[in-house]
């Protein structure tokens, strides 16, 4: 029963955590999969915050590096163990469910997630999540001060007071050591990398008119690190409410850096009460918030168009029209007369050659 407990109840990573700079999380997140699919049956991944340590699948069977090799043999060796543990509990979990649910047939998912977390060298609690076909099956919380074990869900339900206490052997005295000493130990190493703090790129825009007349407004922040931000949009200073937003999930940049971006649609009936908007950023790396505001531009529909369109028209029919036709018929008249100046210039041609052809003559 305790092998069995051991396998069903590995525990070595924590959970996102919020904009504080001294908080830190290791997580490993496992998928065993049911079925036939080009994928390992079971893999998976270790990260510190955002930083892939390493990885493990059931077909190399062996700890495959990222940023991170222990320096320690025995914790290469425990933490294979564990991998090779977990693979074979949620093995066990995965196809007992399918077969209590009755889906024996296509790709079926199982995955876990589990791990510890340390605030300014305070260590925090460990968790762990397991869900198949994304319904929870079991949340553990192991309080390391305490030493204590809060259970729920599925599988936690079908303990008795010996399978419990040895789940509670286990997050003490193998889990809760080993997930600290290596969260502890990247942390030394990879501090700079970890520690580095990039401000975001904010922007507020308005997108095309929606099918409802009204507006797209867009906040994207971008380029940030690390990852973890409060992107917060409001109207007349007011939080716009989260079931109206669309997005927030944080996602990785080619860079290294992330990006996070919500919409909000507003209605053609809110656009003309004419109400301010404003995105408002905070991060680890800024020492005030970001504030971007505006006013949304009425979108001009379709027959407003047409009508300014004839207007325009008639602008031109009744008044450009008109002014050139006269225009050009007063050039034409002032054409067809001979000016004084012209006339003057003849008469003085006239007398000029006169007076040239009688000098000739008396010569």
């Amino acid at each position: 029963m305790k092998s069995l407990i051991f396998v069903c109840c590995t525990g070595l990573i924590a959970f996102p955590y919020g904009c504080s700079s001294g908080l830190h999380s290791l997580y490993v997140f496992s998928t065993f999969i049911v079925g036939k699919t080009p994928f390992p049956e079971f893999s998976s991944v270790v990260m510190l915050d955002d930083v892939q340590l390493f990885y493990y699948d059931s077909d190399v069977k062996k700890l495959i590096y990222r940023e991170y090799k222990p320096d320690r043999e025995e914790t290469v060796q425990r933490s294979t163990l564990i991998f090779d543990h977990q693979y074979r509990s949620m093995k066990y979990r995965a196809l007992y469910s399918a077969k209590q649910l009755n889906v024996t047939r296509g790709v079926h998912i199982q995955q876990r997630q589990s791990g510890c977390e340390m605030s300014d060298d305070s260590r925090g609690p460990l968790r762990s999540w397991d869900a198949f076909e994304g319904f929870n099956e079991e949340d553990l919380y192991f309080n390391t001060q305490l030493s204590t074990l809060q259970s729920e869900g599925k599988w936690p339900n079908t303990w008795d007071r010996t399978a419990r206490n040895d789940v509670q052997w286990m997050y003490a005295n193998v889990y809760t050591p080993l997930c600290f000493q290596l969260l502890e130990n990247v942390l030394e190493i990879k501090r700079s990398h970890i520690m580095r703090q990039v401000k975001p790129s904010v922007r507020l825009f308005q997108k095309a008119p929606t099918h409802s007349g009204g507006a797209l407004l867009t906040c994207l922040a971008t380029g940030f690190y690390p990852s973890h931000i409060n992107l917060t949009m409001l109207r007349d200073g007011h939080p716009v409410s989260e079931q109206r937003v669309i997005g927030g999930e944080v996602l990785p940049n080619g860079d290294g850096t992330f990006q996070m971006r919500k919409r909000l649609e507003v209605s053609a009936e809110e656009t003309r009460e004419k109400h301010n908007y404003t995105c408002t950023v905070m991060h680890l790396s800024l020492d005030n918030k970001i504030d971007i505001s505006m006013e949304i531009r009425l979108p001009v529909d379709a027959s407003t168009m047409t009508v300014v369109v004839m207007v325009l028209g008639l602008v031109v029919v009744c008044v450009i029209v008109p002014v050139t036709v006269f225009l050009v018929y007063r050039r034409k008249r002032n054409g067809a007369k001979t000016s004084p100046l012209a006339t003057y210039t003849s008469v003085c041609r006239n007398i000029q050659s006169e007076t040239s052809s009688d000098t000739t003559t008396t010569n």
